[in-house]
Formats: C-alpha cells, sequence, structure tokens
C-alpha cells in the first residue's frame, strides 16, 4: 500500500509535468475545498467556473473533482486568473484569485523561462531555469493558503447541471452533432464547421 500517490503527484500525473501553473491550481483548488468545507466532488455537487485554459485548469479538475466532462467545470475565456466555484446543496460560492507575487522576485525566472521557451538558451541555463521552477513550486505549495490566494465568498446563480442531448448526422462531413448544435443549411442539417464552410 506505500505507492499510494499524494494528491499533488495525482496533479503532476494528470498534468505531464511540474509548473507554477499546476501548483497554482492545485492551492486554489484547495483553498475552494477549505472555504466551502467540502470534499472531492463525485457527481456535481460543486460547480467551478474557471476564466482562463491555463495549467492550473488540470489540477483544479483533479484535486475538486469538477470536469469539463461531468459539466461542472465551466469555462469562460476571459485570460483572468480568477476561479469561482459553487456547492448545488445550499448555494454557498467562492471567488478566489492568486495575490500577486513580488514582481522583482520574479523577473530573472520570467526572463530565463523566455530564453528557454524560445530555444536559445544553453544547457546551463535550461538546468538552473528547472532548478529555480522548482523552487518556486516548493514556496507555492508551501505557503500558508492565505498568503497564497484570496478567497472572497460572493452570492452567485447556481448553473443549471449538465444535459444529455440527442445526437444527430450533419449532412455535409457525416459526423454527429449534439442537436441544439446542429443547424439548417440549404435545408440540410449542418454542424457550426459546416455551416462555416459553406456559407458565402
Amino acid at each position: 500500500m506505500g505507492n499510494e500517490k499524494t494528491l499533488w503527484e495525482q496533479a503532476v500525473a494528470f498534468h505531464g509535468h511540474e509548473c507554477t501553473g499546476l501548483a497554482t491550481g492545485f492551492r486554489v483548488a484547495e483553498a475552494a475545498i477549505n472555504a466551502l468545507q467540502s470534499e472531492r466532488d463525485i457527481d456535481e455537487e460543486m460547480v467551478a467556473i474557471v476564466e482562463n485554459d491555463s495549467c492550473a485548469i488540470d489540477a483544479i479538475q483533479v484535486i475538486t473533482g469538477c470536469t469539463f466532462g461531468k459539466g461542472n467545470l465551466i469555462f469562460h475565456d476571459y485570460g483572468k486568473q480568477a476561479y469561482t466555484f459553487i456547492l448545488r446543496k445550499n448555494g454557498k460560492a467562492v471567488r478566489i484569485a492568486p495575490i500577486k507575487r513580488d514582481k522583482e522576485k520574479q523577473k530573472d525566472l520570467t526572463a530565463l523561462r523566455k530564453k528557454v521557451f524560445s530555444g536559445k538558451a544553453n544547457e546551463e541555463e535550461i538546468s538552473l531555469y528547472r532548478k529555480k521552477v522548482k523552487a518556486a513550486i516548493g514556496e507555492m505549495l508551501s505557503m500558508p493558503l492565505d498568503e497564497f490566494c484570496r478567497v472572497e465568498e460572493i452570492n452567485c446563480e447556481i448553473p443549471e447541471k449538465a444535459r444529455i442531448y440527442n445526437s444527430v448526422i450533419c449532412s455535409y462531413c457525416g459526423e454527429t452533432v449534439m442537436e441544439p448544435r446542429a443547424r439548417i443549411l440549404n435545408g440540410k442539417l449542418a454542424c457550426i464547421p459546416c455551416l462555416e464552410k459553406h456559407t458565402p
């Protein structure tokens, strides 16, 4: 029984690598579960509304159990590091945002990241970058939650539970499409990509 992975290891295994973005989502998810006094979601009891599509979202899925597949992870493409979590049973909701880190402290890592990601870094710089990332992750995972993120209790409309729709066949590509997403083009059913492709 000694081979059980920690929650962090589970998040890393799901995401594929360690990074500061994943650590952000991990701490946000911890803060949500603490603030809502909840267990990991099993069947849509909790809803997460995320405002970016960063690495953080993978940790949120693993730790909270809110997933795209279950329909209780809702994505708003705002590009913001802000996350809302709601419990259906009592309507309690919190909005969580990481506290901005010291820019001066982050400057070296940011410059190094840019060089590594551009492919211009040498082996020594790549090694230094990995060490700095590892240290930053360690710091993020060990600091008190109230120093890492701001948690605000809010009033929030509870989203509907995920619905299951019938599928229809697109007359143009022959692929199945969720019925409410199908459109009519020249009197035939069309998926959205085919509608865009065949509309002059």
